[in-house]
């Protein structure tokens, strides 16, 4: 008996000083990106940031909260990093000028666009949250692409949706294409602008939101022009 407990008293003693061993060889970063998704994965979105008043503010479905706290989570675990062109993008394949109305080659477009918008629009990046000067914008207008003027979206359908973009519930007819984006082992609906394929974002269904299309069109305020 004496034994067993014993033998019970170091075997608690070891595991507690090997899983303090293994959390001190974690690096800050690892801890701090750790800390972030938990945080963005149990925050939920209030009712009151739906601040889209022609419509009732229901609250989301369980479920359809952890959807949307599992985009928002993802979405911050995919932030760009400063010195790379890559992070954060979605699916990048050459694209024929010659196939879109206002194609140009990516030489031009460098000459043309800033390299913030460059590694968005042509690149397929992503802006941080909440860094977008039309996120919590409310002026009235039509959006267009910042890459070729094409418009997009109209303001009577933007609404703050609260995960750190520019949210739309529809674009203009024809502006935008859809496109499936297998990226970072998640399958999403990447959109376009029809006019010179510069890529606009992501769109979301099935959110809850109280919009007539229950769509999120999560834009990058980069590629828009207002």
């Amino acid at each position: 008996m004496l034994l067993a407990r014993s033998l019970s008293h170091s075997a608690t003693r070891h595991a507690t000083r090997a899983t303090s061993l293994d959390v001190a060889k974690l690096r800050p970063t690892s801890l701090l990106a750790t800390a972030t998704a938990l945080i963005a994965l149990h925050q939920p979105v209030p009712a009151s940031s739906l601040s889209f008043s022609p419509f009732s503010t229901n609250p989301h479905s369980q479920q359809q909260q952890q959807q949307h706290q599992h985009q928002r989570a993802f979405s911050l675990w995919s932030r760009p990093a400063a010195s790379s062109n890559k992070m954060g993008s979605s699916a990048s394949s050459a694209v024929d000028p010659a196939s879109f109305p206002k194609g140009k080659p990516d030489s031009e477009w460098r000459a043309q666009l800033s390299p913030e918008q460059f590694r968005i629009l042509r690149q397929k990046g992503t802006e941080m949250a909440g860094t977008g000067k039309y996120n919590k914008h409310a002026a009235q207008g039509v959006y267009t692409c910042a890459g070729c003027d094409t418009p997009l979206y109209k303001s009577t359908t933007k609404f703050d949706s609260g995960c750190g973009w520019p949210a739309f519930f529809d674009a203009i007819p024809g502006a935008i294409d859809r496109h499936v984006d297998r990226t970072f082992g998640m399958e999403r609906i990447e959109i376009t602008c029809k006019a010179c394929g510069g890529h606009l974002g992501h769109v979301f269904k099935g959110e809850g939101f109280p919009t007539p299309t229950d769509e999120r069109h999560c834009v990058n305020s980069v590629s828009l022009n207002l």
